[in-house]
């Protein structure tokens, strides 16, 4: 998204190189197989947010949109053998309808009432940074942290709750505390301003949109369009950058088989993972490398599994299944893949997708092929009633790839921040900084993008790069 930003400036001419020695996209990435579309991370994006609707309409691909199946437009909970809804109105940690609170199985009548009295739970004094966990439970109570918000909350940022930072995770429900004093009273003004069609239990699944041949489909037509723009692309790997007398960049770039290169730029974006990013600038600075080395990462895999609809009891009629931490099973939620969207799977089959590891359980994240899948089939045997084996099997490992925010976040890319200010024609981008979404992710490589074009335009120049040499060529 910054070489796209960069392409797009007016002004001076802007030559663009691409150092990527891996497929584009990241872990953004789709298997087509056999009648199946397998998505290797993420399969879909919030449509609420501008970024991801806006690049897909730059790219000609609005046609390709596709909603959350209506049918699917709400969430499982893992229940003591049970698969249940989440309650009605109740989003992620805000409850609004007490109806749906009060009609659901999820927990005990104490942990019910003391839910439903968070409207009178005074709001925390000082403006500290605070867990996930403790502002969870300071407000809804311990039961409905752990039989709700938790495995809610591992699906989206496979996390440790009580590390995670509700300052940079989750700022609008401190918000709902600071305005309202209470979520429940939030979140009822939220569902007045958006107006009836808002309402009830699917309407935060009515947000999500994806592309109909797979999300893979985004990076791929980007880089194509990228090309087309003039951009040169380059199979090499970004070993460390330099800052020059003349204020330009030097980046060393390795290829294998080759000798290093030597390419001079007036503008550099760092769009790595945030250990990467520390190694890479560690000679520029210091202070700003061990900042970026500080952000930890987990890892998860994604097992996705495909088996004739016969072989599977139960209705799969919602998005999918989260399990609480607390119910002691090896998984941590299930997609379902076909329910969601169509064209997932061959006629009669359907696609689950399956996560294990986490923050919480990295050790099955280890587990070899054939262990994880006999973790992944006896789990979906007594969860979901799946019988036989698979009609297909894919795994896709991600090793310390989602990027945690704990406690100290914000502070942290504070301290980045500050530091970045003093070095005009750099920028940082990716999933490490203000979000973890495809939105999020488009957002920061369009920031850093800006940034870099008006540090070098400033400096009176055309936004270009060249190479200096080969190390020993």
């Amino acid at each position: 998204m910054a070489a796209e930003s960069l392409l797009r400036q007016e002004g001076a001419p802007i030559r663009v190189l691409l150092l990527e020695p891996n497929d584009v996209g990241g872990v953004v990435g789709t298997v087509h197989r056999d009648g199946w579309l397998v998505e290797q991370s993420a399969d879909n994006f919030l449509a609420a947010r501008p970024e991801g609707l806006g690049l897909v309409n730059r790219l000609g691909l609005a046609d390709e949109l596709i909603p959350v199946n209506e049918p699917a437009r709400r969430a499982l909970v893992y229940s003591a053998g049970r698969t249940l809804p989440v309650p009605a109105g109740f989003r992620l940690m805000a409850p609004a309808l007490a109806k749906g609170i009060l009609e659901s199985d999820i927990l005990s009548p104490a942990g019910k009432a003391r839910l439903l009295d968070e409207a009178n739970v005074a709001p925390a004094i000082g403006g500290g940074d605070e867990s996930l966990e403790s502002f969870a439970v300071r407000r809804l109570g311990r039961e409905a942290f752990d039989r709700l918000v938790q495995p809610l909350v591992a699906g989206i940022w496979t996390a440790d709750p009580a590390r995670l930072s509700m300052t940079a995770a989750c700022p609008e429900f401190l918000d709902m505390e600071r305005v309202h004093g209470s979520l429940i009273r939030g979140e009822e003004d939220r569902l007045r301003r958006l107006g009836d069609s808002h309402q009830g239990i699917g309407a935060r699944y009515g947000q999500f949109v994806t592309l109909a041949s797979g999300m893979g489909t985004l990076p791929a037509r980007l880089m194509e369009w990228l090309t087309a723009a003039g951009m040169e692309r380059r199979r090499m790997r970004a070993e460390s950058i330099e800052r020059l007398a003349d204020g330009r960049w030097q980046v060393v770039a390795s290829e294998r088989g080759l000798p290093a290169t030597l390419i001079a730029a007036d503008g550099v974006v760092v769009a790595v993972p945030a250990p990467a990013a520390a190694g890479v600038l560690r000679g520029v600075d210091e202070t700003l490398a061990a900042d970026l080395a500080g952000i930890e990462y987990a890892g998860s895999v994604v097992v996705v599994v495909g088996f004739s609809r016969d072989d599977v009891a139960h209705p799969l009629d919602a998005a999918g299944l989260v399990v609480p931490r607390i119910e002691g099973r090896g998984i941590l939620a299930v997609s379902f893949s076909s329910s969601k969207f169509p064209g997932r799977a061959p006629e009669g089959c359907v696609l689950l997708r399956v996560f294990v590891g986490g923050a919480l359980d990295p050790a099955r994240a280890l587990l070899d092929d054939e262990k994880i899948v006999a973790l992944v089939e006896a789990e979906l045997s007594d969860m979901l009633g799946v019988r036989g084996k698979p009609r297909l099997v894919q795994i896709a490992r991600w090793p310390s790839a989602m990027p945690q925010y704990h406690l100290g976040h914000c502070q942290r890319l504070s301290r980045i921040t500050e530091r970045l200010n003093a070095l005009p024609g750099l920028g940082l981008a990716g999933a490490a900084y203000e979000g973890v979404g495809i939105p999020q992710v488009i957002a920061s490589g369009q920031a850093a993008a800006q940034r870099v074009g008006a540090a070098v335009q400033g400096m009176n120049r055309r936004t270009d790069w060249r190479v200096i040499k080969r190390s020993g060529g």
